[in-house]
Order: C-alpha cells, then structure tokens, then sequence
C-alpha cells in the first residue's frame, strides 16, 4: 500500500498509536529538554527529580493530537497527488505537513502549556489547569499557539519531505517498499536534522509559555523571547536544549515514523479497518 492511498481512518489510528508510544517513551527527555530551556535554569526547575511530572496530559492529548495530524496529512497528501503531477510530491509533503500542524496544534497547544508549566514546577497538572483557566480562561491555555505554530510549520517542513525522500530512495534502492524499521531510521535522521535547526523557536515556544502572566514574554512575542535570551545568555543561548531535543526527537521521529508505519502495516493486512 502506498502512502497516498492510506485511508484516513487507519492514519487516524495508526498516528494515535505511535504518538502515544512515543510520548510516553521519550517522556524524561522532555522534562529535561524543558527544565535546560526555562529562564530559572535547570536545578531550579527541579534538575533530575520528578522526571515524569506533567504525564497525565500528555497521555490525555497524545492520541488526538497524532491522529488528527495523520489523517490531515494523508488527506492533503492524497489531495495534491490527484490534482498535481508526481515532480511536485515534495511540495506536497509541505504543504500537507504544515497544514496537518495547525489542526494538531489546537489539541496540541492546551496539553503543551499544562505539560511544561507542570515539568518546570512542583504543582500538579490538574492544580495547573485549574489556575490558568481561572487567571488566565481559555485564552490561556493558548498561550504560545503562535509561537508552537511558528516553529512546527518549519520543523514539519523540514522532517517530512526529508522523511519522505528517504523511504523513496531507500525503496528505488531495494526495489520494493520500506519495512518499518528502514522508514524508523529515515524518520530518525530527518527529525534530528529539523530538530537542530529549529531549537531557538523551541526555545521561544518554552519560553513564552514559562513566563510569568502579564510579562512581556508572555504576550507571546518570539523576537523579544529570542532577544532576552541572547541579552543574558549570547547566541550559544539559542542552542539550550538543543542536544535533548535533538535526541528525543531522533529517537522520537523512529519510533513515531516506525511505529506509524507498522501501524498501518498491520491495520490494513489485518483487515481491521
């Protein structure tokens, strides 16, 4: 089965799947990549202690989350494939990456916020949803949607036509369709090499949604969060986290593209869907 003909309700599954896995996984690297990130600095933020703290709603929002930029992904996929020739494939993969994140990221953003406010302290995350929405509303637990939206758009750009260009060559090699392990270690090289690039807009994303309520960092500005950073701490500053990060998400992006792939491997010669 090609990727352009996965039927939308085994990528819904398939992404729910392998966004679990691999959240729950790759959780400690997370808390540490946050905790590096967070203006109190590392230690303060609670160093190596309660490594899983903010779980809860990761597990809540990691389905939804995965499923709803799966499906968008293959539709948009599908979509361009039937009205565009095959030497536009990477600008497809683009576009349906970028559009596939601004739908993920309204179920995305909410788990975000409560997640990293709980890595980056000792409350609960039930105690930190109850305070943002009774300080800040909804509105609140949005913060930093267009910070997360700015770095995921080029991060998606970046990851999915390089992991798609991977399993294409990879295939045109074997002469036949990558196993899932062979689209883990496509999956693993591209979202390292996204994730390094795009670590300072993770960094204003963490930043911003860290901030103390009212502060100018929390009005959501990435310039500012960035300048703050490179006033205190130089431009290596942009980099903080960057080696968690880009681990997590190489080890991330093998298991959720493996895990995705497998997935719909086994959906589809199952017959369940």
């Amino acid at each position: 089965m090609s990727d352009q003909s996965t039927p939308y309700t085994v990528a819904l599954l398939s992404g729910g799947i392998a966004g679990l896995v691999v959240d729950v996984s790759l959780y400690p690297l997370d808390t540490v990549k946050t905790r590096l990130q967070s203006k109190d600095g590392f230690m303060r933020s609670g160093g190596f202690r309660g490594i899983y703290r903010g779980l809860g709603p990761v597990i809540i929002g990691s389905v939804p989350g995965a499923s709803v930029f799966f499906c968008s992904y293959e539709l948009t996929k599908k979509f361009g494939s039937s009205n565009l020739s095959q030497k536009y494939d990477p600008v497809i993969q683009m576009v349906a990456a970028s559009v596939s994140e601004l739908f993920a990221c309204i179920v995305r953003v909410p788990v975000e916020v409560v997640k990293q406010r709980a890595q980056a302290s000792k409350m609960s995350s039930f105690n930190i949803l109850k305070t943002t929405l009774h300080t800040e509303g909804m509105r609140g637990l949005y913060r930093g949607y267009y910070s997360t939206i700015i770095r995921e758009v080029p991060f998606s750009f970046l990851q999915f036509p390089l992991w798609e260009f991977g399993k294409k060559r990879w295939s045109q090699h074997q002469g036949h369709s990558v196993d899932a392990w062979q689209s883990a270690i496509c999956g693993a090289v591209s979202g390292g090499v996204a994730a390094f690039i795009t670590n300072p807009l993770d960094l204003a994303k963490t930043r911003i949604m860290l901030a103390e309520r009212n502060s100018e960092t929390a009005k959501g500005n990435i310039r500012y969060a960035l300048m703050e950073v490179v006033e205190t701490q130089g431009l290596r500053g942009l980099f903080a986290g960057v080696l968690p990060r880009v681990m997590w998400i190489s080890i991330g992006g093998a298991i959720f593209l493996g895990a995705y792939e497998k997935a719909k491997i086994v959906l589809t010669r199952s017959g369940v869907i």
